[in-house]
């Protein structure tokens, strides 16, 4: 019980610091506060710790030099201001596989959830510090040149950033393990524990680095090809949601309606879980 009390107790303080900065919504903070509370509480320290980093990092990032890459993030679904659909995006699967670790305790879980993690902070970083990147991006499915806020456009500093924010998560994991683990271990950090024994600190910023390599890139590739579309009637403005200029309906032009901003960040997730979990065959 005192486990989720503290996990409700730091997960309504710090979601209350981020709606008063606007970083996150009304929906998005009690959203927040579900998914820390359950993780601190089932997966304790490494679980909690490496979402927050997530959290805090992501959320910075989004504030930093705002006034200069408002004009690119004008064509996003979704602003900086997160709501409870992103929360879930980026935090629900992991939600799942702690609760799943709780009850069948097994060192794959906190792999596959350190590959999600490290694909939602990868395309985080890669979006909001690409974004300030003076080159023009180029399209991952063609290679041409297109406009800066282009889905699935990518660049050499967005490529860095999220190099960086999936080694970013790696050396968390490893981090808050060590940092929190109890002596003599418990069910609840013995996932976490024998996979950081086993990979290391390098073998860790390693996986972060593959895994949200694969899911940055594969959250383009889906933003190119099937993410849904539309077209501002006002400025002609390629964008993800369906208003734009002066509220006005958009016209929809390419992809799949179910295909939104939120289920592109999902499948892509999955896709950095899936190769983390490939990515530990190497060691063992």
């Amino acid at each position: 019980m005192a486990s989720w009390i503290i996990g409700l107790v730091c997960s309504a303080i710090i979601a209350a610091a981020a709606w008063r900065k606007r970083s996150l919504s009304n929906s998005g903070a009690i959203a927040a506060i579900i998914v820390g509370s359950v993780l601190y509480a089932l997966g304790g320290l490494p679980w909690y710790g490496t979402l927050l980093l997530f959290f805090i990092s992501s959320s910075l990032l989004t504030k930093w030099k705002h006034k200069r890459k408002a004009d690119v993030e004008s064509s996003y679904a979704k602003s900086g201001r997160r709501d409870a659909g992103q929360v879930a995006a980026n935090g629900g699967i992991g939600v799942l596989l702690c609760i799943g670790n709780s009850l069948w305790p097994d060192p794959l879980w906190w792999v596959a959830y350190i590959g999600i993690m490290a694909a939602v902070n990868a395309d985080t970083w890669a979006t909001e510090i690409g974004g300030l990147s003076r080159a023009e991006p180029r399209s991952i499915v063609s290679g041409r040149r297109v406009p800066a806020g282009t889905s699935g456009g990518i660049t050499r500093m967005g490529l860095t950033a999220s190099l960086c924010g999936g080694m970013a998560i790696g050396g968390a994991g490893w981090l808050f393990t060590y940092w929190g683990a109890p002596e003599g271990g418990s069910v609840v950090y013995a996932g976490s524990v024998t996979v950081t024994a086993v990979m290391g600190f390098a073998g860790m910023l390693l996986m972060g680095a593959f895994a949200g390599m694969a899911g940055s890139l594969s959250d383009s590739w889906l933003g190119a090809v099937w993410q849904v579309m539309y077209r501002c009637p006002v400025c002609g403005k390629e964008i993800e949601k369906n208003r734009h200029c002066q509220d006005q309906q958009a016209v929809r032009i390419r992809g799949a309606s179910f295909m939104t901003n939120d289920a592109v960040n999902l499948l892509s997730s999955l896709v950095g879980g899936g190769v983390s979990l490939a990515f530990i065959q190497l060691f063992i």
